[in-house]
């Protein structure tokens, strides 16, 4: 892997608050225009396409993100941040464009969605770590432990929840539903993109004749901190933000058909907002070398399940919040103590390749909405079934997780791996 050395920054750069904030821009940008698909699936559906179509549209949006972020990632470690990240909201504005004008158009709809994943998948793996970077000396006065993480997660949850919120209301109540809320998020990539021109580089890789292959292995995946606290957290992250907004709205739109778009915005926001919101808290629960945070964000997941099986069996309005409310709660938690991780046990020339494979890990869950239509339409399964039997899973996560609570700090194991 290329051994990066940190940029010095330019002049009126050093101490400097506001570096970050270009990036962070990009990174709202282009969350908000990847998730404001959400709210629109039931108008999708309501209009004519059927149900497994719509959900694999939602999952079409993976086969973006993870290239993006698996080469993404170790290419930015070699080459440095910026010229990975600057293309991404272009890439972003291009795929709203696609669904802005693809309504009638399974072929245009899937491109989209497929270039929203990639620019998504930029700004998580690259656009994580340039924040990460921006956020501490010499690009930054000191700052609190965890501070670049805790910005990456509220950056990209506050997008995802603004523009799912916009769009649902848009679609539901404004001119031209199937494209007004695209159109506004290509205007806003494009400030992004002119904002992130001014961001400083943090990472100038030095000269290396190792093949690009070996640069996009990443060693610290097999770290045992990662393997188990870091993905039994990843895998249920999507899974249960895909559970609260894609299925559950989907499920009550007989009993909200006044207004289904914007019930579906509605409990999107919720849940991104209550993520939101244990976001800017979760500082003050983790504690370094235990697992409290991570073991808190499962059990929140579990709870969750648990009331989405009875909310699926019930078909209420506010059991269905209350389901967006704790499976919300348990996404904030978990993407926080996911990066945290990541932050204590990569060094600087793995961090966004580490940062890569988590959230390729994350976001199969958007799968689950897919799988769970199929098993439902092809084998009779129920939801209420189905949910309960995620609580069970999750339960087993939280149970592999609680076994290394005795493990040394990740900074104590990075050491060992290296003196090994």
């Amino acid at each position: 892997m290329a051994t990066l050395t940190t940029a010095a920054p330019a002049r009126g750069i050093r101490g400097s608050t506001g570096a970050w904030w270009g990036v962070a821009a990009a990174m709202v940008a282009i969350a908000w225009g990847g998730n404001e698909f959400t709210p629109l699936l039931v108008m999708y559906k309501r209009d004519g396409l059927p149900v497994t179509t719509v959900d694999l549209l939602l999952f079409e949006y993976v086969l973006g993100i993870v290239p993006a972020l698996v080469i993404g990632g170790p290419l930015s470690d070699r080459y440095g941040r910026r010229p990975l990240m600057r293309p991404a909201p272009l890439v972003a504005a291009l795929g709203s464009l696609l669904l802005a004008f693809g309504s009638d158009s399974v072929p245009m709809l899937s491109a989209g969605r497929v270039l929203s994943g990639v620019a998504l998948g930029l700004a998580m793996a690259v656009g994580s770590s340039w924040l990460k970077e921006l956020s501490q000396p010499p690009f930054a006065p000191e700052t609190l432990p965890g501070t670049g993480a805790r910005r990456s997660a509220m950056c990209l949850t506050g997008g995802f929840a603004i523009g799912a919120g916009v769009a649902g209301v848009l679609a539901q109540w404004a001119p031209w539903p199937d494209s007004l809320s695209y159109l506004i998020n290509v205007a806003l990539c494009l400030a992004a993109a002119a904002w992130v021109l001014r961001a400083p580089e943090t990472a100038v890789p030095q000269e290396t004749s190792q093949r690009l292959l070996d640069d996009l292995k990443v060693p610290a995946a097999g770290h045992r901190r990662f393997l188990m606290v870091a993905l039994p957290i990843a895998i249920w992250l999507f899974t249960s933000a895909a559970t609260a907004y894609a299925i559950m709205p989907t499920l009550m739109m007989p009993q909200v058909q006044g207004a289904p778009i914007a019930f579906s915005a509605l409990i999107t926001v919720i849940t991104l907002g209550c993520g939101f919101g244990m976001q800017t808290v979760a500082r003050r629960i983790d504690r370094p070398g235990t697992v409290r945070i991570a073991a808190l964000g499962v059990a929140l997941v579990i709870a969750g399940m648990a009331l989405a099986a009875t909310a699926s069996a019930a078909l209420t309005l506010w059991l269905t919040i209350a389901t967006a409310v704790v499976l919300g709660a348990g996404f904030g938690i978990g993407l926080v103590a996911g990066l945290l991780e990541i932050e204590r046990i990569a060094r600087p020339d793995d961090l966004a390749g580490l940062t890569a494979v988590f959230y390729a890990v994350a976001y199969l869950g958007f799968g689950v909405p897919a799988v769970m239509a199929v098993l439902h339409d092809g084998l009779g399964l129920t939801y209420p079934i189905m949910f309960a039997a995620l609580a069970i899973a999750a339960t087993a996560s939280l149970t592999a997780i609680l076994r290394v609570s005795r493990v040394a700090s990740p900074q104590v194991a990075v050491e060992e791996r290296e003196d090994a």
